[in-house]
């Protein structure tokens, strides 16, 4: 219940209840899964009452070497010392990219959106810009497309294209209609080639564009409304 508020993510709110910081009416609930009515009940998170929060949507160009989490057991830098300052309400990402990846990162407090632009069901189409350690042939995009399997999964993408190529390697578009962890590394480790970067530039119709590095902006009403309709 607190998730969809857009209080906090589900994980916390699931910590907060089994802790018995969460009240209705004025009783202690201890079960995660116990829906309630924002509308009609009194919810307390620690005492204070807590309503539904207005939903924020932003896009975020991650930097590499930042991690998506609240918080890293390691002490490495997340994508929220960018957000510190901001006066933001508690944003969760919407998909993640790993440590090594860069690019377009949405956050929101509207769990519901999220977790729809997640759900494989959805078949919501992400763009990458990968570079690759070498030249590769018609065969290998092919093969890309084909799919293969790696650790009991089907992996594979929706299109591949060739953009540029230098002297010892290129630059492949690749789109995925699903994201399963390290999707495109472990397709291109299945044929020995290497990622030497991996950037995301598009989620649906929303374009990464030219928002610089480390930076972040508001969605405009048309471009939620956008990614909604998938």
């Amino acid at each position: 219940m607190l998730s969809k508020l857009g209080v906090c993510s589900r994980s916390q709110a699931e910590k907060a209840v089994c802790e018995g910081r969460v009240t209705v009416d004025g009783r202690v609930v201890l079960d995660p899964e116990r829906s309630a009515d924002p509308e009609r009940q009194r919810i307390c998170l620690d005492g204070e009452a807590v309503s539904a929060r207005e939903r924020v949507y932003i896009v975020l160009n991650k930097p590499r070497g930042i991690v998506v989490s609240a918080a890293d057991e390691r002490g490495r830098d997340t994508v929220y010392a960018l957000l510190s300052d901001a006066g933001l309400p508690w944003l969760g990402p919407v998909g993640r990219l790993d440590k090594a990846s860069e690019g377009l990162l949405l956050l929101s407090n509207d769990s519901i959106w999220a977790a729809q632009l997640t759900d494989p069901r959805y078949h919501v189409d992400k763009t990458y810009h990968v570079q690759v350690d070498t030249i590769p042939d018609p065969a290998v995009m092919e093969r890309m497309m084909e799919g293969v399997t790696d650790k009991g999964e089907h992996l594979s993408a929706r299109r591949v294209s060739l953009l540029r190529t230098g002297e010892k390697n290129a630059w492949l578009e690749v789109v995925l209609d699903e994201g399963r962890n390290r999707h495109i590394r472990r397709l291109l480790e299945a044929q020995s080639i290497g990622v030497l970067r991996l950037i995301r530039v598009a989620i649906g119709e929303l374009v990464l564009g030219e928002l610089a590095k480390g930076q972040w902006r508001h969605l405009t009403v048309a471009e939620v409304a956008s990614l909604r309709r998938y």
